[in-house]
């Protein structure tokens, strides 16, 4: 989950796209918090992370850029630890809601262009919308959804892009191997693209009308949402 929301985080969803620069403040190190502030430095971005708790810290310190203890709730103490010069921050404050909207509405005072925060709850995330946040993230119902989709039909991955647009791993399907993919009429029948291929062994590669599946392939599938469960979960 962490890499979805990476994936989109650094350019930003506002009205105004914002150019990422700097270091990225990663405000609360649970799981979640964590988990994101490591992708980011794999990723070769440096990273403040920030937490309330000095054990957290500790255990933090060899592994992010920099780490520090500081109240987020005060602005004196964001503004100390140079949160105003930030672009982008992340607030995975994961329990306290209270810390996690007062710390977004500091942020959002101090003028940081690019604020990013996890919501526990649909009136916790509007809540933090409306004193701020630029976009707000749900990764335990997003994490429910997708674990939903893969217990429930024969998908082996799932990953909502928007509201109803995904995409969806599974096996190629009897239907479609030994055919080109440009004679099996799929995207009329059933309104999904085949946007990716991945042989036995292999690795996975662009799908084009030309490609013809194999009984052991792997395909990703895009669609509306209801068009991808259509398909994956037909007989």
């Amino acid at each position: 989950m962490p890499d979805k929301i990476i994936n989109t985080m650094l350019g930003g969803l506002t009205h105004e796209r914002v150019r990422h620069e700097g270091e990225i403040i990663v405000i609360g190190l649970g799981r979640f918090g964590s988990a994101l502030a490591t992708t980011l430095i794999e990723l070769g971005y440096e990273v403040l992370g920030v937490d309330s708790n000095p054990e957290i810290v500790q255990n933090q310190s060899g592994n992010l850029t920099h780490v520090v203890q500081a109240d987020t709730t005060n602005v004196r103490a964001l503004r100390q630890i140079g949160a105003a010069d930030a672009v982008t921050a992340v607030v995975c404050i994961g329990t306290g809601i209270e810390a996690s909207v007062l710390t977004t509405a500091a942020l959002a005072d101090l003028g940081v262009k690019n604020i990013w925060a996890k919501a526990i709850t649909e009136p916790h995330g509007h809540i933090l919308r409306r004193v701020g946040a630029h976009n707000v993230v749900f990764p335990e119902a997003d994490m429910g959804q997708r674990v939903a989709h893969l217990v429930t039909g024969q998908l082996l991955e799932f990953l909502a892009l928007d509201e109803d647009f995904v995409i969806g791993e599974l096996a190629a399907p009897d239907e479609l191997i030994g055919v080109p993919l440009g004679n099996t009429n799929l995207r009329a029948q059933y309104k999904v693209t085949v946007v990716c291929v991945k042989p036995a062994g292999g690795q996975f590669t662009y799908a084009d009308r030309d490609t013809v599946l194999s009984k052991s392939d792997l395909i990703v599938i895009a669609g509306h949402r209801a068009d991808v469960e259509r398909f994956s979960e037909r007989d």
